[in-house]
């Protein structure tokens, strides 16, 4: 499964989650945006962007800066950008999405995650 793949099912598995293309890349909504590709959009990296709690891009950016960025256009807002063309860790990436679905989801499904 290539990298893009495995992130839409992280993402698509998560409760009313949808699937849409924006600005010319796949990205996942729960009504409003929490995952976004970004497949050589702003340069010649795959990676993702989305939504993280407060603090969270601060603290993975300056521990690995490697794996982690301040993405352009929603970096201010505290959105965490992801690289995939990295070793991933899988099971840190599905607590990443979780997370982005919490910060923009509705009460009601975030509540379906237990």
């Amino acid at each position: 499964m290539t990298p893009v793949e495995r992130l839409r099912e992280l993402c698509l598995a998560l409760p009313e989650a949808t699937e849409k293309l924006s600005h010319g890349e796949p990205t996942w909504f729960v009504r409003k945006v929490f995952v976004s590709l970004a497949d050589h959009h702003h340069d010649d990296r795959l990676a993702f962007w989305c939504a993280a709690p407060p603090g969270v891009q601060e603290e993975l950016v300056a521990a690995d800066p490697e794996r982690f960025f301040r993405p352009p256009y929603v970096g201010h807002r505290g959105w965490l950008g992801v690289y995939l063309d990295v070793e991933v860790d899988w099971a840190e990436i599905a607590e990443i999405v979780t997370d982005a679905y919490r910060c923009v989801a509705p009460r009601k499904l975030v509540a379906l995650l237990g």
